[in-house]
């Protein structure tokens, strides 16, 4: 490695330390300190997470003693934000002039200080729970220290940018309550006392949801991944994806896309994920004819979308199954598809870029297989995942049923058979090194020795995923066994390597998996310190929202600026989501934008006929939300890229926003088609339509923005390509304007109709009347159509009781009596669907029999067959 490129390698190496763990090295008691602190914040956190508390309480209340050892989820709350400003202050300097190498006694001051308020809860339990809701002096004194603390322990930790968006929050929190009331964004709650109260003595703001998912869920997925990444596994990886794409057309960066994906498993962070695995892709990607700010523009592009990719999203996934309530499960069935499809693309960006530049991929070591035998092995691997997923499935299941009391053990002694065998296959090759990418010759490593040097780091990754999605554990007690098995494998996979390669067994190995372990713990703690901070920061804005009922008052805003227009609505929102994520992590990122945008898109939506999942509306701001680490001036991805490309950080940051289109585009896509979600799946093969006809769709539309398919695009075939993936992606737009599936009837109808309609079938409400604020408002609801004898008994299921007054209506220019709603049952379908008594039915929409809206894939296919065929057509001409 050059000179130029150690500085290089050891600037990006501060980039990452100075984001995620300080880039502070003192010495001595301050090292230990931070590193101590840092370990028993791990050790808590799996002690927390695990069953172990439960068990001792049921031992000592057994031996007669009073003692509690199970701590709860608001005080663990407490504990968490006190290890994470204790780091804060240890690690990271105040400023860019603060020494490095020691730490001044104002910040062991503010450490201690804040580890103590951050504890506030923990040790004034009982008083807070007494005089709830109205705080005394000291708790006034002690939550204004805390909230400073805090501020500033975040802007030391994570920048200026979150700080200063939560500062706004409770100036207008403060002062919003002076503005006059006709303004839109004036309150009446800002007084000191419920400023503090709400902030700091309930858990709905520092100590909300927020930090509560990062103190149950994230910190043992970060701590996860920092021990898969110690154990080998990122380097495993990179080198399998080099080994299986590198020889391609632009092979190094279809291997950067797929790495980056994998890496988004054991990384939290978009930046980490650029240093981690552009310090070796982008140097191959320039070898072989990529310039550097699209070498460095494919790196952030991929590394980006690691953030959207389940199981992990950034962390976004353990917040998102609180605030929209969804089992985790379901939810990553529905983030799977888009993410999968906008990585598909990105491959396919890389491909249409190697073609327009006839680049090559690098030479291989070993030689190609034939087609049939490459078709045959891949078959055969296919058969065996199958294979070994069902004998699991069932295999395990049968164990529960016929050993229930022995069911745990028998499937320890079953995975570490497992183990044992798979250390013992990944014994008879070499260990994996990692290679200098900047050196003259770099050869490609051989698929077999690569892929087989690391098959037990699979077993945790698998162990995680079937808690989380077959035995429906919970995200935190899912981590906490898939981290027991890392810990495990980092103590033994030295010492049974050395053992089944007949090698001898020294002390000096099994010191080394100890002390993976204990820097593996190391790493998690203080990986974690800014997500902790971040989500107690993000807590104090959406604590403000809960106290202000700005949500409210911004979708107000926003349905102004939009004038009603569903499309320009959320292009605002997604603007919003744009500049709110400038410079902020993704777990920060999420929580910001979803507690200010998401109501938005509910609110404003239902009003003009949009009604979509929570889910869909969820995962929208999220994608847009996280493109603020692409988009310049604030693309800190981009600027981790060019440092290591040596391009320029704007150019790369816009190169990589050209290649985030087709990510851009898909949240819009399943705002209008939730199928893209694999939501209410119609028919068996459904899923399987959406996946083939979505990739295709994300293809066209990639092949257009690239103006590439087989050669370069005449104008009028991008716009062909254009129409053609977007009747693939919502071929309901152009079904409906041929034959409507739905037909608009008087209110006065409604019961006779819900009698003649196929239950579970959708029927529509427009509805006028008040909102919670006094605002009247027009809205949609929608309802599924009940069980019931007649339409009488449905609607009654429904949850609603109607009358008919004298008065009339006009509807679609007909005078029809007005039908008002005299009764909502609570916790029906009506009630949650926003209906409330003495609200005015407009109209009723009911389905009607129409041809599937599928029909319309095969024009578009044809479109497409045709613009190819073309294409082809003038290159063999050329």
């Amino acid at each position: 490695m050059s000179v130029e490129s150690k500085v290089d390698y050891d600037d990006l190496q501060d980039m990452v330390a100075s984001n995620d763990t300080g880039g502070r090295t003192p010495s001595g008691i301050a090292k230990k300190a931070i590193v101590y602190g840092a370990i028993l914040w791990s050790l808590f956190q799996i002690y927390y997470a695990s069953p172990v508390p439960f068990v001792l309480q049921e031992w000592i209340t057994s031996a007669g003693f009073n003692l509690n050892v199970v701590v709860d989820d608001t005080k663990a709350r407490s504990i968490h934000l006190a290890f994470a400003m204790f780091l804060a202050f240890l690690s990271y300097p105040a400023f860019a002039t603060s020494p490095k190498h020691r730490i001044p006694y104002i910040d062991w001051a503010f450490a201690f200080l804040g580890a103590f308020l951050g504890l506030y809860y923990l040790f004034f339990y009982e008083g807070l729970v007494k005089r709830f809701g109205a705080p005394n002096l000291q708790d006034i004194i002690a939550g204004c220290a805390g909230v400073l603390l805090v501020l500033e322990a975040t802007r030391r930790s994570l920048g200026l940018p979150l700080v200063l968006i939560a500062i706004v929050f409770l100036l207008y929190n403060f002062f919003g309550q002076y503005l006059p009331a006709e303004w839109i964004i004036s309150h009446r709650s800002g007084s000191l006392s419920q400023i503090v109260n709400q902030q700091w003595i309930t858990t709905e703001g520092v100590f909300g949801v927020a930090l509560g998912v990062s103190t149950k869920y994230v910190f043992l997925f970060v701590l996860f991944g920092a021990l898969l990444d110690k154990a080998g596994a990122g380097n495993y990886f990179i080198k399998t994806a080099f080994a299986y794409l590198g020889h391609l057309r632009g092979g190094p960066a279809k291997a950067a896309v797929v790495s980056s994906g994998l890496t988004g498993l054991i990384s939290g962070s978009s930046i980490a994920n650029v240093v981690t695995t552009g310090t070796f892709t982008i140097p191959m990607m320039k070898r072989v004819g990529f310039t550097k700010e699209k070498s460095g523009a494919v790196e952030v592009a991929s590394s980006v979308n690691g953030q959207i990719m389940p199981p992990v999203m950034g962390a976004a996934a353990f917040l998102m199954i609180e605030y929209v309530n969804m089992p985790y499960s379901q939810l990553i069935t529905h983030a799977f598809l888009p993410a999968l499809i906008s990585y598909i693309a990105l491959v396919y960006i890389v491909h249409l870029e190697a073609c327009k530049m006839n680049l090559q991929g690098l030479p291989r070591t070993d030689p190609p297989s034939p087609f049939l035998v490459f078709l045959l092995r891949m078959v055969t691997s296919i058969l065996v995942v199958i294979g070994l997923v069902i004998g699991v499935y069932y295999g395990l299941g049968w164990i529960r049923v016929v050993a229930p009391d022995y069911a745990f053990s028998i499937v320890c002694v079953l995975l570490a058979t497992w183990y044992i065998l798979a250390i013992r296959r990944v014994a008879s090759f070499p260990d994996l090194e990692v290679d200098d990418p900047n050196s003259d010759i770099v050869a490609l490593p051989a698929r077999k020795p690569t892929v087989n040097a690391g098959l037990h780091y699979l077993i945790p990754v698998v162990i995680l995923l079937w808690c989380l999605m077959i035995e429906m554990l919970s995200p935190g007690l899912s981590a906490f066994w898939g981290t027991v098995t890392l810990i495990f494998i980092q103590l033994t996979q030295r010492p049974l390597l050395n053992f089944f390669r007949k090698e001898s067994i020294t002390t000096e190995i099994i010191k080394q998996g100890v002390k993976d372990v204990i820097d593996s713990l190391e790493a998690g703690g203080r990986n974690m310190t800014g997500i902790g901070l971040a989500t107690a920061t993000a807590g104090i804005i959406v604590g403000v929202v809960a106290l202000t009922g700005f949500g409210v008052q911004l979708s107000n805003v926003i349905e102004i600026l939009s004038m009603g227009n569903i499309l320009l609505m959320l292009i605002l929102v997604a603007v919003f989501s744009l500049i709110l994520g400038m410079g902020l992590p993704t777990t920060a990122n999420y929580i910001v934008v979803s507690s200010l945008m998401a109501g938005v898109i509910v609110e404003v939506g239902r009003q003009n006929g949009l009604i979509v999942p929570l889910i869909a509306v969820h995962l929208f701001v999220f994608y847009f939300g996280i493109m603020a680490d692409v988009t310049p001036p604030v693309g800190l991805a981009s600027f981790a890229a060019a440092a290591i490309s040596g391009g320029s950080p704007i150019k790369t940051g816009m190169v990589a926003f050209l290649y985030s289109l087709r990510t851009i585009i898909l949240p819009f896509l399943f705002i209008f088609n939730t199928d893209l979600l694999l939501i209410d799946l119609r028919y068996p093969g459904h899923g399987w339509l959406v996946f083939f006809t979505a990739t295709i769709g994300v293809l066209a539309f990639t092949s257009a923005t690239m103006n590439f398919v087989v050669a370069k695009n005449k104008w009028w075939e991008t716009v062909l390509l254009l129409v053609a993936a977007f009747a693939l992606f919502r071929p309901g737009f152009f079904m409906e304007r041929i034959y409507p599936s739905e037909r608009h009837i008087e209110p006065i109808h409604l019961t006779e109709q819900l009698q003649d309609a196929k239950v579970g079938q959708n029927i529509t409400l427009k509805v006028a009347g008040m909102n919670p604020y006094g605002k009247e408002i027009e809205f949609y609801a929608q309802l599924p159509v009940p069980e019931g004898e007649n339409g009488e008994e449905r609607l009654k299921n429904l949850g609603l009781t109607l009358i008919q007054t004298e008065e009339t209506i006009e509807v679609d220019d007909i005078e029809t009596p007005k039908i008002i709603i005299d009764m909502v049952e609570m916790d029906s379908e009506a009630a949650k669907a926003g209906l409330n008594w003495d609200q005015t039915l407009l109209y009723v929409a009911v389905p009607q029999p129409a041809p599937a809206k599928e029909w319309i894939f095969i024009p578009a296919l044809l479109v497409l067959v045709g613009v190819i065929a073309n294409q082809r057509r003038r290159a063999k001409k050329q």
